[in-house]
């Protein structure tokens, strides 16, 4: 189980609730369930890319889904790893069943 870690508010950007570096969650207010699945989603995303490459793939989507739709919270919403998460955060069992490599 990831380490959860309470920091200061302006350590996240505005708006964030959290955000996984490897096995670490970072977050400025206690998680609720389906925000910590969220955030869990993301950690199996980074273990099965071996970390550094998710950041590179996450970073590089951002910014060409940035040159597509000229609006940051739509590229972030748009990235792969994003919609996955965001698809599965209210199914509390779908770590369990979750295919490797099934971004979307």
């Amino acid at each position: 189980m990831p380490k959860v870690i309470r920091v200061n508010k302006c350590f996240l950007w505005k708006g964030f609730l959290a955000i996984t570096l490897g096995e670490v969650i970072l977050t400025v207010a206690p998680l609720s369930e389906r925000d910590l699945n969220h955030e869990l989603i993301h950690v199996h995303q980074q273990r099965e890319l071996l970390y550094l490459p998710f950041f590179v793939w996450y970073v590089v989507e951002w910014l060409v889904l940035l040159l597509k739709y000229r609006d940051r919270m739509k590229a972030y919403r748009n990235i792969r790893f994003e919609k996955e998460a965001y698809r599965h955060q209210d199914d509390l069992t779908y770590l369990s069943r979750r295919k490797h490599y099934h971004y979307q």
